[in-house]
């Protein structure tokens, strides 16, 4: 039986041609979505393990995700980094976002990404300020339970650990280290606010703006370690006057004085202005200002919130400042 051809209107043929166009189109984003996805996605480095983990402390369960560095055997012991993420971030992106995962890779260091429940705080901030609620002594020894479980459970060593943290996890790495010296060989604040500005949310909004001044130092805190700090000069979000007040403050605890402001640049990026205060001729605090820099992380990853990829590499800087604790 002959077959009988259809003629298409020319508005229905025009019609089923923009389909089929839109359709390309349509495949064509998808494909673009995907990659950009691929590229941004919580990957770590091909090398080395990338796992998961939960801590019960007084605060609740926490999730938490350590790297390991390729070729850790239980007879070498290496250190460890503690990073705090930020308010709307979790332990995936904070890995991404610094990639410190990759400096762990080549430098061969551990680095431990605990996460801060939605149900603790809906924008998955760490409660450093909630001094007066107690909440922030739960999460506190909740954190410090979760660095002995994988102190316990893997090739650590538990004399080189050092704590980090971007903004809110900034403020509490602090408050770890200015509570637990004994546990930490220094400490890394992005952008954050020094222990005893606030006591509750509302005093910790105050804070923010450079509105108050840290608790002058007990004498139980000259056994701090040594304190990092990097701020950005047009963070609006936190003061950059926290900065300072942080520096002056662990300055003072240590008894150290300041050296003479210096620029530094390292090509292309960002210049900062940095301050370092001595004991004997030791560093025991350095102050980094990073000149332009809003509330983000100096020199993360490209197309992520939080991030500044233009300015001085955060992440080896930091690196490079624990490093030198380990020898005394």
């Amino acid at each position: 039986m002959a077959r009988t051809r259809v003629r298409l209107s020319p508005l229905l043929a025009s019609a089923r041609r923009m389909g089929a166009v839109a359709g390309k189109m349509v495949h064509r984003a998808v494909k673009q979505a995907a990659r950009q996805v691929a590229a941004q996605s919580h990957r770590p480095p091909r090398t080395g393990d990338w796992t998961s983990g939960m801590v019960f402390g007084p605060a609740g369960a926490r999730r938490f995700r350590l790297y390991l560095p390729p070729g850790v055997h239980a007879s070498a012991r290496v250190p460890l980094l503690v990073m705090l993420h930020g308010c709307q971030q979790d332990a995936d992106g904070f890995a991404t976002l610094t990639g410190m995962n990759r400096l762990a890779a080549r430098q061969g260091f551990a680095v431990l990404y605990p996460e801060q429940d939605r149900l603790a705080n809906p924008q998955g901030c760490w409660n450093w300020y909630g001094t007066r609620s107690h909440l922030a002594d739960a999460e506190a020894a909740t954190l410090l339970l979760a660095l002995d479980q994988v102190l316990l459970r893997h090739p650590l060593d538990g004399a080189r650990v050092a704590v980090a943290g971007l903004s809110a996890g900034a403020s509490m790495a602090a408050l770890l280290a200015a509570r637990s010296p004994d546990r930490f060989v220094a400490v890394a604040m992005h952008s954050g606010l020094a222990p005893g500005v606030a006591d509750s949310s509302l005093s910790a909004l105050r804070a923010m703006f450079g509105g108050a001044e840290p608790q002058a130092p007990g004498s139980a805190a000259a056994s701090w370690p040594p304190l990092l700090v990097i701020h950005g000069s047009l963070d609006g979000v936190v003061s950059p006057n926290n900065g300072v007040a942080a520096a002056n403050l662990w300055a003072q605890a240590l008894g150290a004085r300041a050296t003479a402001e210096r620029r530094v640049q390292r090509g292309q990026r960002r210049p900062m202005q940095v301050t370092d205060h001595l004991v004997g001729r030791r560093v025991v605090v350095s102050q980094c200002l990073v000149s332009g820099l809003g509330h983000a992380w100096s020199g993360g990853a490209r197309s992520l919130p939080f991030s500044e990829p233009s300015g001085p590499d955060a992440s080896a800087l930091i690196w490079a400042f624990v490093r030198r604790q380990f020898v005394r």
